[in-house]
């Protein structure tokens, strides 16, 4: 049996382990299954058009024909919520994605390097960090235009200075280590070091940062439509879906609020549970 199939099947048991030993954890990892396969999944899930407007049936509460009702516009809720899935998740993980390989290689080099360039960056990264990170990303989607990519754009930035931080920090520890000076007495360039010896020796702790992110990033997707700076109507889109029923709540019509904004809490908590998880099943010293 090879090595590589050893500590495959060693990561499978301790991940078993964690989940066992977590139930909360357990659960969180399925909940964000469900939310990826809502998402891919979605035109083929909603049973009717996000879309499409039948003003006769509207307002109508939940019922056998429309599970969680239908909106002012006589759309259904339910078709709506799923299809808004896709648009909410693609814009976290795209600006996660993003924020996570641009600020993890920034911060390895600072982290590494040292010196004028790490101190230059560590000045950008406190400015950055001095103003709230939302007000940032309204301002930005409101000079660049309330269009997804902008969105991304902004999320993404917002998100650099965690993962600039987090990685500077991590290299910071690693780079004068044994291991690392065998690779540079082998004739390994400092780029390489960086890039193929501390790098991935950091990634596993940094997953953690990057599901709670997602959350984040969520929230914050959804708080930019929520004030009018998101994603433009009639797209489906869960912080579009609260504020048009926010209007109708002191008339009755809980279901407009009530499962667009569970399906936003229940995405956040989902990540963010996930990531204590993470933390667990990755962490050396959870391995005995």
């Amino acid at each position: 049996m090879s090595m590589t199939t050893i500590e495959t099947s060693s990561t499978l048991r301790h991940t078993a382990f964690v989940l066992r030993g977590n139930p909360v954890t357990a659960i969180a990892a399925g909940g964000a299954v469900l939310l990826a396969l809502m998402a891919i999944l979605a035109p083929w899930l909603a049973p009717y058009d996000p879309i499409a407007s039948d003003v006769p049936a509207a307002l109508q509460p939940p019922s056998a024909a429309h599970w969680f009702g239908t909106d002012q516009l006589g759309r259904d809720v339910l078709s709506r919520l799923v299809v808004a899935s896709r648009l909410d998740l693609t814009i976290a993980v795209t600006a996660v994605a993003v924020s996570f390989a641009i600020g993890s290689v920034i911060g390895a080099l600072c982290g590494y390097a040292g010196g004028r360039l790490d101190k230059a960056v560590g000045r950008f990264v406190d400015v950055l960090m001095a103003f709230p990170l939302f007000v940032l990303a309204m301002a930005m989607v409101a000079a660049l235009g309330n269009r997804v990519e902008n969105i991304v754009i902004a999320t993404a930035i917002i998100n650099l200075p965690f993962y600039i931080r987090f990685a500077r920090a991590e290299v910071n520890i690693r780079r004068n280590l044994g291991w690392v000076e065998a690779a540079r007495a082998c004739g390994e360039s400092h780029v390489a070091v960086v890039l193929r010896f501390l790098l991935p020796n950091v990634l596993p702790a940094m997953a953690v940062q990057m599901s709670l992110n997602l959350g984040w990033a969520i929230l914050n997707a959804a708080g930019l439509s929520f004030i009018g700076l998101g994603v433009k109507p009639p797209t489906p889109e869960w912080g579009i879906m609260v504020a048009e029923g926010a209007r109708f709540i002191s008339t009755g019509r809980w279901w407009l609020v009530a499962f667009p904004g569970l399906a936003l809490m229940s995405a956040v908590l989902c990540f963010n549970l996930l990531g204590d998880g993470l933390r667990d099943i990755l962490d050396p010293r959870m391995r005995t």
